[in-house]
């Protein structure tokens, strides 16, 4: 679906949409030669997510954060989502209830204390985001960090050394298709090299690549050995963990 059909769509802006790509929450699959955005049925499942956050009230920065972190399970936060606006929905319930006997208090048809003029407000957090940071913490990563750290200087320089061959040899073959052995082969040694250094799950996996594109650091620090590299790596990765969950 083109732009402006997507935004008509989902009940928002042109222009937001246009944000979203370039803080990098929502990438369109693809652009025309003639730069018209294209989103495919995949990118507007993760609008769906996107907008049921923002529902909750969670910044744009969180967001991103959320849905390119590695542990990210589209299916969990649907659930967790349904969780959620039912409580919120139950909130809104009690507020609506103040606001009625606060409209026939003001009427003189009922009495009300002061402490029952704020029942139902509750500002003093947000318990969905609370609860999200919880699920979709960079775990993976973290325990990653924290063996590299414990590793000698030798053993660090090493291990770089392996990790930017692998993305030579990525780099080498990003204009061929991401499904292709060549590839898959490539992307299961960087999946191999990973899961030496932390305990990445197929799921955990195919996150981390989408966070490759999502976050501007790693795609800035990956496209400096090709352009374009970090896109071909997601869809490898992606490639990679859904064939072996098959």
């Amino acid at each position: 679906m083109m732009v402006k059909e997507v935004a008509e769509l989902a009940g928002i802006s042109v222009r937001t949409l246009h944000h979203y790509d370039e803080i990098g929450l929502l990438h369109p699959s693809r652009t025309t030669e003639a730069g018209y955005r294209v989103y495919s049925d995949e990118d507007l499942a993760l609008l769906q997510q996107i907008l049921f956050f923002r529902e909750l009230g969670f910044p744009l920065k969180q967001i991103r954060k959320i849905v390119c972190s590695p542990g990210f399970d589209r299916q969990e936060a649907m659930e967790l989502h349904h969780k959620f606006l039912l409580e919120k929905r139950s909130r809104l319930e009690r507020m609506i209830e103040t606001l009625e006997k606060t409209i026939k208090h003001e009427k003189g048809e009922i009495k009300m204390t002061n402490q029952d003029k704020f029942a139902g407000f509750d500002f003093s957090s947000n318990p969905y985001e609370e609860e999200a940071r919880e699920r979709y913490g960079d775990k993976a990563v973290n325990e990653s960090n924290e063996k590299l750290n414990k590793l000698s200087k030798k053993e660090q320089g090493e291990l770089g050394e392996e990790m930017n061959a692998i993305y030579r040899k990525l780099a080498e073959l990003r204009h061929e298709s991401p499904a292709s052995d060549e590839a898959q082969q490539a992307i299961g040694e960087w999946y191999e090299f990973l899961t030496r250094m932390g305990s990445y799950s197929l799921e955990a996996f195919k996150g981390l690549g989408q966070m490759y594109v999502c976050d501007e650091r790693f795609t800035r620090n990956i496209d400096q050995f090709g352009e374009g590299l970090a896109v071909f790596m997601r869809d490898a990765m992606a490639e990679y963990a859904d064939s072996r969950q098959a």
